[in-house]
């Protein structure tokens, strides 16, 4: 039963090393700062008007 539990043990160990291994030994400055995002809802695309010609790949209907 000690086995049994020595072993268990030394497998959540090793499964903690390596996931602190992976989480943490990226780069040495940190992580990137990312550029900040633009929000889509305060960039609305503009109406188009029914008589409006589509695009060049579509054929007129």
């Amino acid at each position: 039963m000690g086995m049994i539990l020595l072993e268990a043990l030394l497998a959540l160990a090793l499964l903690l090393l390596i996931v602190w291994w992976t989480m943490f030994s990226g780069r040495k400055g940190g992580e990137l700062r990312q550029a900040p995002r633009h929000d889509e809802t305060t960039q609305a695309t503009p109406p188009v008007a029914e008589g409006a010609q589509k695009s060049p790949k579509e054929p007129p209907q």
